[in-house]
């Protein structure tokens, strides 16, 4: 059975021919020639297989096949019109933010971002990791995330595009018992020997877990054994305390009952933050994500390196690429 030809131009030729009742008048109502006029309807009529319109020298009238169609016509062309009206402005959709972890970088950015675009429906999600998230993103099911793009699988990567956003220096959570808790910073070669955890066994946070194993590889830090996935922050809580290993982290990462954070220096470990969405998206509120980044990295110095900071290349090489323009 052949599919009948409904474009939504050939219904609303065939309306405005049904409300007029007079092709000269429906082609100037719908900007037309009236040869073009009669054209769409004969098509929309072969396609339909009737007639839809008696013709007359004198006059035009519906046939009952064309009184049929008339309140089809007016619901297919009311729901195209409010579907086109629903993605003519960027703005009605929600855009889907990561944030990670709430209470850090990333959440001051989508804050000032908030401000930039108070039209925006600017949604948080935490999804607990950037390679977590960027498979969400490639799938359409999230928009935006925050993390180390360095860290991710170049086929994903491949798929998106990022932007700087700060040189994020590590902080370790310790346990407040634990010898080095008084100390105001840690350097790494006092960590020598210790069991750190990083995300070990977390599939979300592989990009973490990566970057740990490289720095803790130059200082004899021990990378702590993969653990079972804590999600909620007291979860992770009674997790890490009955572990009892303290936590590599950043410095604005929130603190926890019973631990305290501690910079760490002799090297400052950096962790490259970077703003990461998918390519051809096209939204107001990632043009102020992007814009909110930039004012907060150049009035707080987030894009200005320690001289003697801690960074693979790879991710020092990425932080020097140019963000791609506005709109991409």
């Amino acid at each position: 059975m052949t599919t009948p030809d409904t474009d939504p131009r050939l219904l609303r030729a065939f309306l405005a021919v049904a409300e007029e009742l007079h092709f000269t008048r429906a082609a100037a109502r719908l900007f037309l020639a009236q040869q073009a006029l009669s054209r769409d309807i004969r098509r929309l009529e072969r396609g339909l297989g009737t007639e839809l319109f008696v013709r007359t020298t004198r006059q035009v009238s519906l046939t009952p096949d064309g009184e049929r169609l008339l309140p089809y016509a007016r619901r297919v062309l009311d729901a195209h019109a409010e579907l086109v009206g629903a993605f003519a402005d960027p703005a009605a959709r929600p855009l889907l933010v990561d944030l990670n972890t709430d209470g850090m970088t990333a959440a001051r950015v989508l804050a000032r971002a908030r401000e930039l675009a108070p039209e925006c429906e600017l949604m948080a999600r935490f999804e607990s990791g950037l390679t977590r998230a960027a498979d969400e993103i490639l799938a359409g099911r999230l928009d935006v995330s925050f993390g180390r793009a360095a860290g991710l699988d170049p086929a994903v990567r491949g798929g998106l595009h990022v932007q700087p956003v700060r040189y994020e220096p590590m902080a370790v959570l310790l346990p407040s018992a634990h010898p080095l808790a008084g100390r105001e910073t840690v350097a790494l070669d006092e960590l020598a020997g210790e069991t750190v955890y990083a995300g070990a066994g977390n599939e979300r946070t592989r990009e973490w877990t990566a970057l740990a194993a490289l720095l803790f590889a130059e200082y004899g830090i021990e990378l702590a054994p993969p653990t079972p996935l804590a999600v909620g922050a007291a979860e992770f809580q009674r997790v890490m305390a009955k572990a009892g290993n303290p936590v590599l982290a950043v410095v604005g990462f929130p603190p926890l009952p019973g631990t305290v954070l501690r910079p760490l220096t002799r090297p400052v470990p950096l962790s490259a933050l970077m703003l990461v969405w998918r390519k051809g998206l096209r939204h107001p509120g990632l043009d102020a994500l992007r814009a909110a980044a930039g004012q907060l990295a150049a009035s707080e110095g987030w894009m200005e390196r320690p001289p003697h900071g801690w960074l693979p290349e790879g991710d020092a090489a990425l932080m020097r690429q140019p963000p791609p323009a506005t709109g991409h």
